[in-house]
Parts: C-alpha cells; structure tokens; sequence
C-alpha cells in the first residue's frame, strides 16, 4: 500500500541521494533512455530545494521511497523550460511546472499517477496567481530502435487529467543518452490545463 508525502525546501535534504538512484533507474527506460550521474541529479534536485513554492511528492512502501514527482513556479525554472512560453506571450508568472515523475515499475497501476498530478495541481492551487499547470514529455520517432514492442505512450492519461498537448511550446533539453558518448538535444513538447479554483 502505498503512502505520499508532499515535502517543500530543506526537508527534502534527507532524500537528495534517494532520489537521485531513483531518476537514474527509471529514466534509463525508453523513452528517456537516460545514462545519468549522481553529481548531475544531486545538483538538478537541488533546484527543488532552493526555488520558492516548489514541491516535490513521494510516494513510500513503508520507508522506502518507491517514486517522486517534482514541481516548482515556471518563473523559478532554467530558461529551456521558460523560453518557449515567453516566445507565445503567455505569463510564466500564472503557470506552475510539474517537472518528472518516476516511479519503480513494480508499484506501476496502483495510482501512483493520479496522486502525483493531484498532489501538485493542489500545492499550485495554494500559490497566489497560478492559474496553469503544466510539463513536457520528450518526443520518439514511433520506429525508434529502442522502443519495447509493448510501449504504451502516456498521451491518454494526460489528456484524462486535462491536458493538452501543445505543439506550438516546445524546447529541447540536453542528457547522455544510453549508449552516447556525451550529451545530445532531444526535443520536447509541452501540454497545459487550466487550474479551477
């Protein structure tokens, strides 16, 4: 059974390494295919700890922590993940991002999913002026090499929690990818829902 927790600032110092092997476990799956570092992630997660109203969910089976899900005010994030808003005139002070969400594949479909949207839709309802959620997936070519023949995209559960993919807002990020030799661009696409209050 599955429990979560939604923590904020310093009190996630205790959990940095925990997350850090967490990303890098489950980002190495396609579609990301991330071959990640310790110093790498202990530095993009202190992000989380530094920038004001961020949030970060875990979910726990017992005290060990199973997966996490990240999110922090677009205006607190680097400007790959900002840029693209700007470029189309919308307000990156009324949009809150959701950054990833891992979680190990044995705890897969227990809802996991859901409670990590909530959760941070729910903190984002709690800051003044956010009225947008949002995040972005990275885009795969449908016949690429090192896609599982029983790959489910997770389109139509974003579109389930009102999102809306948005091909206009896109950007690229930069990581080793398994079997690369150093970072390359990957593109990105981002999807958005109003927040109600």
């Amino acid at each position: 059974m599955l429990t979560f927790q939604r923590l904020s600032g310093p009190a996630l110092n205790q959990y940095i390494d925990e997350l850090a092997q967490l990303r890098m476990q489950v980002f190495r799956d396609f579609p990301y295919l991330y071959d990640g570092d310790l110093a790498y992630e202990a530095r993009y997660l202190k992000t989380y700890i530094e920038a004001p109203d961020s949030v970060i969910v875990l979910a726990f089976d017992g005290d060990k922590v199973v997966g996490a899900s990240t999110g922090v005010p677009l205006r607190h994030e680097m400007a790959e993940v900002k840029q693209p808003f700007l470029d189309a005139g919308l307000n990156i002070d009324e949009i809150f991002y959701c950054g990833e969400s891992v979680l190990l594949s044995e705890y897969r479909g227990q809802g996991a999913g859901v409670a990590f949207f909530d959760h941070r839709e729910d903190h984002a309802r709690s800051l003044d002026g956010i009225k947008y959620s949002c995040f972005c997936g990275v885009q795969r070519p449908d016949d690429h090499p090192a896609r599982p023949a029983d790959y489910q995209p997770l389109d139509q559960f974003w579109r389930n929690r009102g999102y809306q993919k948005r091909p206009e807002l896109a950007t690229h990020f930069s990581w080793k990818e398994v079997g690369e030799n150093e970072e390359s661009l990957k593109p990105m696409t981002f999807w958005m829902k109003p927040l109600d209050h």
